[in-house]
């Protein structure tokens, strides 16, 4: 027996190649040097020296090392090519760090490129699954590659580009691949539209599905029975019904056979746009031709007819399901009777429930809470309660949803007391009662004037975390969209605030809705009380806009306009009801020139600002041709949106004609109104003496101004003096 090799003679001697060193120069290429390999060692941990800034023009691929870690700052963060790359292959992870450091296509990665010897498709294939890559980048090397003297594009490179196209939404250009495909000499196959068929329908894409379909019949590619279902689910999921029908002509044509899934996919998809009968009789024929439909078939049409809310539909396929003979399941059962539930038919519902116990099927909490919820909203609540006991004596255990729908049943018959003891269940049973649970019973104690009750369920709310101050808010906002709730909603705040600090929020509430009604001066009262307080925050923009209007309904625009700048003072912006307002009120009294102001300071703050503030803009604009004929287009076009000239509109033309334009074109567009009975005899008159004061008042400015430009204001000033000396 020969002795051992010793540990000596088994080191092999190092010979370069690519990974490890220099690459044997050819006459066809030069010398190419490979990088560090480190056999997949960690690099010494103690190495802390002080990093470099990095430099492309300084980089060399002798020093490259493909398993080192990227160092700090070198590392760009919005391509972090480097953790991906880790999974690469040394070449992949070469060209992957190329288009890391360049960051697009150019010379300098065509030159990293080109040190390589050659490029396969499996290493093309490589590089476009990389996720990170710049879908830019990506195509320049595909197209790149396919250029190599020799080479040509496999399957797996076309695929792989596909998915690259799609993965950044370039699904477009990813349809055109097997046009690209069949240039390049690579016929497409069956698999190639597969993958685009998946990612449009995994999309929700159903017309670009439809696409790809009728290209692969202009490529003589018939698909498979399984391709064909993909195709026909994805334009029903789009609700493309029609086109699903037609791809089931085109199946039937090619001699296919069904399956079950196709036949689902069109029953739902039929039962989904309301044809039953048509649903039916393709029932019909899957009995005929195939099987017959099972629990799981008719419980999927069920569940889209109770979506689509079609409950005749539904009992017509219940019976279609007795007649078959098949036992419906709970599920059936549920989805069922939750809709018939929702659609007022409790009745109905409850029978099924009845079934249901006879049968000694597991009945869900879920089935137990439509019926309870049903029984509600139709004034049983008596019998909603005994669904309760029912359920509990079952074992389950209700959730806080039923609780809130009992206790809102409860406090609308009257039986606050009652309720209160179930709200007492659910702190109980720590199932965390939310504001939902506690406004009911709040409403009943403020209708009911039980104000001591109210207040001790307050505390007792603030013991359980609630934040009463934002709490109160959402309550009075609950409270003022009930009937006649408004006025004692503010009777009711004006007993709370002695003893809560009410936040911003209640107080808009309340103001808005005592605005609505009219009652302009309790408004204000409760918005002076929030002045008094010499608050600071966003929520105060809704109360000084809440009491523009107010002020401009009682005719106090001086007031009105001190709400607006202090606003303004406080960086914060009026509401558009209020813009519109205060700029109407100003058109009313003449002050045309500082509603224009508003209406630009609208339209540069708002998101959405009134049609009229847009079209004063405009006709402004067109009153720089002084044709009167272009400014009646632009009236004629605001007719068409259904927008009819108004107050507004009528100063925006004397505003526009008055700086840009003559007198006589202003009253030829108030003379063409009048034709089309948009003004009547005696607003033309009013307006023509508002154009002639405008127009005075535009042409004292320009006097004055001139006076300021030549600096004969003083000499005006003394010689007025004198005058009035004399």
């Amino acid at each position: 027996m020969p002795p051992l090799p010793s540990p000596v003679a088994t080191v092999k001697p190092h010979r370069p190649y690519f990974f490890y060193g220099h690459r044997k120069p050819t006459q066809n290429r030069p010398t190419v040097r490979g990088g560090l390999f480190s056999n997949r060692q960690t690099i010494n941990p103690a190495n802390t020296a002080q990093p470099t800034p990095y430099d492309p023009l300084d980089f060399d691929l002798r020093k490259w090392d493909p398993d080192a870690d990227s160092r700090p700052g070198t590392r760009d963060p919005s391509q972090d090519f480097f953790s991906v790359a880790k999974s690469l292959s040394p070449i992949a992870r070469y060209i992957v760090d190329s288009f890391r450091k360049h960051g697009r296509w150019g010379p300098l990665v065509v030159e990293d490129l080109n040190r390589l010897r050659r490029v396969t498709p499996k290493l093309v294939t490589e590089i476009l699954k990389v996720p990170n890559i710049d879908p830019r980048l990506s195509s320049k090397f595909f197209y790149w590659a396919g250029k190599q003297k020799g080479y040509r594009h496999d399957f797996a490179c076309y695929n792989a580009f596909a998915y690259s196209l799609n993965r950044t939404n370039q699904f477009r250009a990813a349809d055109q691949i097997p046009e690209l495909m069949h240039m390049q000499g690579k016929p497409p196959t069956e698999k190639q539209f597969e993958i685009l068929i998946r990612m449009h329908a995994d999309a929700n894409r159903g017309l670009r599905v439809y696409y790809v379909y009728e290209k692969m019949k202009k490529f003589d590619i018939k698909p498979r029975v399984f391709l064909y279902n993909r195709i026909m689910d994805a334009l029903v999921k789009t609700n493309h019904l029609d086109l699903a029908l037609s791809v089931y002509d085109d199946f039937r044509k090619d001699g296919l056979v069904e399956e079950t899934v196709t036949f689902m996919v069109l029953i739902k998809g039929l039962c989904k746009s309301g044809q039953v009968n048509e649903a039916i009789e393709l029932l019909d024929q899957m009995r005929k031709n195939l099987c017959k439909p099972d629990v799981f078939a008719y419980t999927a049409m069920v569940k889209v007819l109770v979506s689509e809310g079609n409950l005749d539909g539904c009992s017509r396929v219940w019976e279609e399901m007795k007649r078959d003979g098949i036992e419906p399941d709970v599920m059936a059962y549920g989805t069922f009777i939750t809709g018939l539930c929702k659609g007022n038919q409790l009745e109905k519902g409850y029978e099924l429930f009845e079934e249901m116990k006879e049968k000694k099927y597991l009945i869900d909490r879920a089935i137990y809470g439509s019926l309870i919820e049903a029984f509600v909203t139709s004034g049983k609540v008596g019998s909603a309660c005994d669904l309760l006991k029912d359920m509990m004596n079952s074992g389950y255990r209700a959730d806080l949803a039923i609780y809130n729908c009992l206790i809102e049943g409860l406090c609308n018959h009257g039986l606050v007391d009652r309720a209160y003891k179930l709200l007492r269940v659910t702190v109980k049973e720590d199932l965390q009662p939310d504001f939902f649970t506690v406004s009911p019973i709040l409403l009943s104690y403020a209708e009911s004037k039980r104000i001591d009750d109210f207040i001790s369920l307050l505390e007792q709310m603030q013991k359980l975390g609630f934040c009463i101050r934002d709490d109160l808010s959402k309550f009075f906002c609950f409270m003022v969209k009930k009937d006649n709730g408004i006025m004692l909603a503010w009777e009711l705040f004006e007993e709370l605030k002695l003893k809560y600090d009410c936040s911003v929020q209640s107080y808009n509430v309340l103001m808005e809705a005592l605005h609505s009604i009219g009652k302009v001066d309790k408004a204000l009262k409760l918005f002076q009380e929030l002045n008094d307080k010499k608050l600071h925050c966003d929520s105060l923009s809704l109360s000084y806009s809440i009491a523009i209007q107010c002020f401009i309904e009682i005719d106090d625009i001086q007031e009105a306009c001190s709400c607006y700048n202090r606003l303004r003072e406080m960086s914060l912006v009026p509401s558009t009801l209020a813009y519109y307002s205060l700029v109407k009120k100003l058109c009313k009294i003449g002050e045309i020139d500082a509603a224009m102001m508003l209406i630009r300071d609208c339209l540069a703050n708002v998101t959405n600002g009134p049609m009229e503030f847009k079209y004063t803009l405009t006709i402004i604009h067109v009153s720089k041709s002084n044709d009167a004929e272009k400014v009646v287009e632009v009236l004629s076009e605001m007719i068409e949106q259904g927008c009819p000239p108004n107050n507004i509109i009528h100063c925006a033309i004397i505003c526009g004609m008055c700086m840009h334009g003559t007198i006589e074109e202003a009253r030829k567009v108030f003379t063409a109104m009048r034709v089309r009975k948009l003004l009547t005899e005696a607003e033309v008159v009013v307006y023509d003496e508002l154009l002639i004061e405008q127009m005075k008042k535009k042409t004292a400015d320009l006097v004055l101004c001139g006076l300021k430009f030549f600096g004969l204001e003083r000499k005006l000033k003394a010689k007025g003096s004198k005058i009035l000396l004399d």
